[in-house]
């Protein structure tokens, strides 16, 4: 048995307390510790990288800590979940600070470019986004299972991911136009929004995350409620 069950991991930067305490919530037999220690992160049977900030910020602290392999090895061989910019630092490259990722997703991350931002009755819209809003589900998937597609999760950010592969495009919002929310690939789910702020579609996300086994195949069908081949 791992030596930690959920490894929430601590690069200095986001709000770990909340994310920890909806963990421990949604999972109260199991051992979740928010930790920096790179042998304690890959004995974990389960990873959630969570974030908030710069995407320059974040890499140095990551780099400065000595995690940028064991996060990229946990994002290879363990359920994965990332959380706000533990999403946006998956991809290759961030506009924000011309700051090269981590590069497991390929694609960019941009901001919401001013020129657009308005709604639809031509008044302005902030920057950041912040508050609810409707994520659509692109795909079926087992972290989706039990919440109505359109639920309102809360968000908190100025840049959005834009993934050269459509097909790890998970989730969308509109704000206003159409951007990803939400990816997934193989072991790896990763949102922009806050599911650990997001009330019950939130707690049923992260539950989901608790009992998914994305290396049983069968196993992550049903729990999605799609057919395998």
């Amino acid at each position: 048995m791992s030596k930690l069950d959920i490894a929430v991991i601590d690069y200095g930067m986001g709000n770990l307390r909340s994310v920890d305490k909806a963990m421990e919530f949604v999972s109260p037999n199991a051992t979740v510790k928010v930790t920096s220690d790179p042998d304690e992160i890959m004995s974990a049977g389960r990873v959630v990288f969570p974030g908030q900030g710069a995407a320059r910020d974040c890499m140095r602290e990551i780099d400065a800590r000595g995690l940028r392999e064991v996060i990229v090895d946990a994002a290879r061989t363990k359920p994965f979940l990332g959380i706000c910019m533990g999403l946006q630092v998956l991809f290759e490259h961030s506009e924000e600070g011309d700051t090269p990722c981590l590069g497991i997703f390929k694609g960019e991350v941009v901001r919401f470019p001013k020129k657009a931002m308005h709604d639809d009755k031509g008044e302005k819209l902030k920057v950041p986004h912040m508050g609810w809003n409707n994520v659509h589900q692109a795909m079926a998937h087992p972290l989706w299972a039990g919440i109505e597609d359109g639920s309102r999760f809360y968000y908190v950010h100025s840049y959005f991911v834009q993934p050269a592969t459509p097909e790890s495009v998970s989730g969308f919002s509109h704000y206003p136009f159409p951007f990803t929310s939400a990816v997934a690939s193989g072991n790896i789910f990763a949102v922009q929004f806050h599911p650990e702020k997001s009330a019950q579609a939130g707690l049923t996300l992260l539950g989901n995350f608790i009992t998914w086994d994305p290396f049983n195949m069968q196993s992550a069908c049903d729990m999605a409620g799609a057919t395998c081949a």
